[in-house]
């Protein structure tokens, strides 16, 4: 595992890091670590998220944080939150940050992640734009 570049607790709904449970990244992958006695821990290449969003409800926006989701292509962890993070917005431009650094530096692009009939729709509507 890399050098971990963000790691922050979920928090309960006042703030408090009173949870088990810790979201990380480092520059490949994103790491979610859940439980006390039992512990499991999931994690997804950066290459493959396709979406973030933030969303902060009033009670988030008063203890200071908020709710990424975020939609991959990874077939196990397609949809997902990463909840009540302090430094929220932060922790997604950080994120988004590296997904893009990452994708470049495996020259993906976004097409790689299209199924084939959003790629035919995607075609017709390329073939009438001007490139230039």
């Amino acid at each position: 595992m890399g050098e971990l570049l963000f790691k922050e607790r979920k928090r309960i709904w006042c703030g408090l890091p009173w949870t088990f449970t810790v979201y990380s990244f480092d520059e490949e992958r994103f790491f979610i670590k859940r439980g006390m006695f039992t512990i499991k821990e999931d994690e997804i290449r950066l290459y493959r998220i396709l979406d973030l969003s933030l969303k902060r409800n009033f009670i988030q926006r008063i203890f200071g944080m908020g709710t990424i989701t975020v939609d991959s292509s990874d077939k196990s962890m397609k949809c997902f939150e990463i909840k009540n993070i302090k430094h929220s917005r932060d922790f997604k431009e950080l994120l988004s940050q590296k997904i893009e650094e990452e994708r470049m530096r495996k020259r993906i692009s976004g097409r790689e992640f299209i199924s084939d009939h959003d790629h035919e729709d995607f075609d017709e509507y390329d073939e009438g734009y001007d490139h230039h």
